[in-house]
């Protein structure tokens, strides 16, 4: 008696581990939900998602929400998205809202959208409800020297049919700034930019902005215009900055030249005044030897120092007279 309780009880936890592997495996209720759904999908198709690793919640959910929605989805194609990479779940809802928006989106061009990295949802969502980018601060400088610093809201909506390759916010960006740098630095006068704020906008929308963009812009909107610095001014106060130290820096070399030439000729008159006194003392010699010569007499040598005195006399009443006319 023990020993066919002790089986039963055995044959039991074996019925109750054997049905919990298969629970796990085969999503029973899974597939208890998509009967109730309407939709048809065999065990053998939920297990052999468990053999290629699909999770298949994130297969069947979405197939019952397209299915309830009236989307023409095949099982197929959700599977080879979601081994592709892809979000199913935000696929199918991008699907729904964009039959809902009346927008023409084939699973096709969805599944490329999110396989190319973008949200193909908030795509469709920006399509019927355009969204606002705000640039950051452009710093533009008119043509009389100021500087005017502007602020667009630029509102652009998605273009599906050029998600795929389309560039992004940031080229949106770029090329309104770009348009706006432009567009002030063509105005004579940063008067005219705030008389008329709206020729920025009208001057940016006509360059066609947005090709080759994911977008499509809108409207372009000023929302602050501010006056900044005199850029004429600093420039023009800088160029005469520099003007000046190359005139400086021209003086100095002059001068430095010209300290150069009077210390030149200080050493020339070093020098003639060294060949006089050489001269000089040549006088004795050309005296000594006249003499021993019998060329000059004593008598002519003693005239010759009378007037040698003689002129040292004038030379030194000449030098008190001009002392005395100084003082």
């Amino acid at each position: 008696m023990e020993t066919s309780i002790i089986g039963f009880g055995f044959i039991v936890i074996l019925v109750i581990i054997g049905l919990s592997i298969l629970f796990s495996f085969v999503p029973v209720m899974l597939w208890i939900s998509a009967m109730a759904s309407g939709v048809y999908v065999g065990l053998t198709t939920l297990i052999a998602m468990r053999l290629r690793r699909i999770v298949p919640a994130r297969i069947v959910n979405p197939l019952i929400k397209a299915r309830k929605a009236g989307l023409t989805v095949d099982l197929s194609q959700l599977e080879t998205h979601y081994l592709a990479g892809g979000n199913v779940d935000r696929v199918v809802d991008a699907l729904i809202a964009a039959q809902r928006a009346n927008i023409d989106l084939v699973f096709e061009r969805a599944a490329a959208i999110d396989l190319a990295g973008r949200d193909v949802l908030e795509a469709v969502q920006m399509s019927v409800n355009p969204k606002v980018i705000e640039t950051p601060v452009v710093s533009a400088v008119c043509k009389d020297g100021i500087e005017v610093k502007v602020i667009a809201r630029v509102t652009v909506r998605a273009n599906i049919d050029r998600l795929v390759g389309g560039a992004g916010e940031e080229t949106i960006i770029a090329r309104v700034g770009e348009g706006i740098v432009t567009t002030n630095g063509s105005a004579n006068s940063h008067k005219e930019v705030l008389e008329n704020p709206d020729m920025i906008s009208n001057m940016v929308l006509s360059k066609g902005l947005d090709a080759g963009t994911a977008f499509e812009i809108l409207s372009i909107d000023i929302a602050d215009v501010d006056i900044g610095e005199n850029i004429g001014a600093k420039l023009q106060i800088d160029q005469a900055e520099a003007d000046k130290r190359i005139a400086q820096a021209k003086a100095e070399e002059r001068r430095a030249m010209a300290v150069a030439l009077e210390q030149e000729m200080k050493a020339k008159v070093q020098e003639m005044q060294a060949k006089v006194i050489e001269a000089e003392a040549q006088v004795p010699l050309a005296l000594s030897e006249s003499l021993r010569s019998g060329k000059m007499g004593f008598m002519d040598y003693y005239a010759l120092q009378n007037i040698e005195a003689d002129t040292k006399m004038r030379r030194s009443i000449s030098q008190d007279q001009a002392q005395d006319g100084e003082s």
